[in-house]
């Protein structure tokens, strides 16, 4: 292939897909398969790529002041509102200064109501903390220094390859789609819904010139006001009909603010939690569904067994959409004798890690039997799962408890004002 050619190669086989990571784990691959039986709805993880089920019944959440501490929030059973109700509860929790406040507001309510999802505060709040945190309500958020970003990522390639970036640059000069070469797209880029047209518009023209096959899978996974996962929205719409009209693909929905708002709703709020604090939610939003049960399972599993383990809130690793063993599957074993189950049997319930129910399987039951006693009351059933986030957007140190912690005060923040 002539180098001007492989330069324009190059640019979207190894360079996009590096740059255009969020800053969460929630565009990172899962381990675990992609299931979505005939009567799931959407399920575990931001990325899809873990089974899907039926979302709660009733998720309201309310707040019960405690006597110490931080404020704690449990599930109880409150009758649904009206949709006026709704639309005044919404009201309170967006903040006065927002740009498009009205549009905002029809988006979310929109949503909710297409998911099903109860008109409360504490969801609405929610959901409102995440768009905050993740794009300061901007329905395309900008990635400061992203042609830099870009640019060093093809540097980076480029010299693998020993070809000077200054080539790279020159066969970029080709005119695109729109009028403006490549170069001057990539100079002038500030945020993902701009790289994923342009990488669009490459793969449109790679037969054409001469880009390889590779390049028919857009690398760009995440997008929005909520950095929603492409994967989970195309698994999300096989379970559940999304509700608006679109003329052009699903993924360019999830750029879009109804798109965004609509399928970050349904990751955070449309699965059953088992949890008394949003908190671990606003975790899970981060590292995957039911990442804080599985977290608080790991730590009880390494203190019955004496072995260390990662509190990463993934139980198994899957190699080829195979489940496959671990430190965790390798710890339970070593519990064989307490806990009266085969190695299969072990395996059978661990399969079911990123679904609500593994909480009722005969190995988390026998767990936590043991894990009570040995606790001398009730041990955790809930954690802030121990990841720390990479992207090339990251310049420093983040974890998912940060994450979790920071969008937990925003939410905290949205139920004062509500309350006003």
């Amino acid at each position: 292939m002539p180098k001007r050619r492989y330069a324009l190669s190059l640019l979207f086989t190894v360079s996009l897909a590096g740059c255009a990571s969020p800053t969460t784990p929630q565009s990172q691959p899962s381990s675990a398969p992609l299931v979505v039986p005939p009567d799931g709805y959407p399920q575990p993880d931001n990325t899809a790529s873990a089974p899907l089920e039926q979302p709660p019944v009733e998720t309201p959440l309310t707040i019960t002041p405690p006597a110490v501490g931080k404020p704690v929030t449990v599930i109880p059973r409150v009758p649904p509102i009206s949709e006026a109700q709704g639309r005044a509860t919404l009201d309170k929790v967006l903040p006065a200064r927002i740009r498009d406040r009205a549009g905002w507001a029809e988006d979310l309510f929109d949503a909710f109501t297409a998911l099903k999802l109860p008109y409360t505060t504490e969801n609405f709040c929610a959901t409102a903390a995440v768009i905050e945190q993740e794009s300061s309500w901007q329905s395309d958020p900008t990635v400061p220094g992203l042609p830099k970003i870009v640019w060093g990522k093809i540097g980076e390639k480029a010299a693998g390859y020993h070809i000077p970036l200054p080539l790279v640059k020159t066969a970029l000069l080709k005119p695109s789609p729109n009028g403006h070469s490549y170069k001057e797209r990539i100079d002038t880029l500030r945020t993902e819904k701009q790289m994923n047209e342009l990488y669009e518009d490459m793969s449109a023209e790679a037969e054409k010139i001469g880009f390889p096959t590779i390049m028919k899978k857009n690398p760009i996974r995440t997008g929005g006001p909520m950095q929603v996962s492409v994967e989970f929205a195309e698994a999300h719409v096989r379970a559940w009909p999304y509700p608006y009209s679109r003329r052009t693909s699903l993924r360019n929905e999830v750029f879009t603010r109804r798109g965004g708002v609509y399928f970050g709703s349904a990751i955070l709020l449309q699965y059953p939690a088992p949890y008394k604090d949003m908190l671990y939610r606003f975790a899970d939003f981060n590292a995957g569904r039911y990442s804080s049960r599985n977290a608080a399972f790991q730590a009880v599993i390494s203190r019955l067994s004496g072995r260390r383990l990662a509190r990463d809130g993934d139980l198994l690793s899957y190699e080829n959409g195979q489940a496959s063993g671990g430190n965790t599957l390798n710890a339970l074993q070593a519990l064989d004798n307490r806990l009266g189950m085969s190695d299969n049997a072990i395996m059978r319930d661990l399969k079911q890690e990123k679904l609500a129910t593994f909480g009722q399987t005969e190995l988390y039951r026998k767990v936590y039997a043991l894990a009570d006693l040995l606790y001398g009351g009730q041990a955790p059933r809930e954690q802030l799962p121990q990841i720390d986030l990479k992207s090339p957007k990251i310049t420093r140190k983040l974890t998912t408890e940060w994450f979790a912690e920071r969008v937990n005060g925003r939410y905290q923040t949205c139920l004062q004002r509500a309350a006003h």
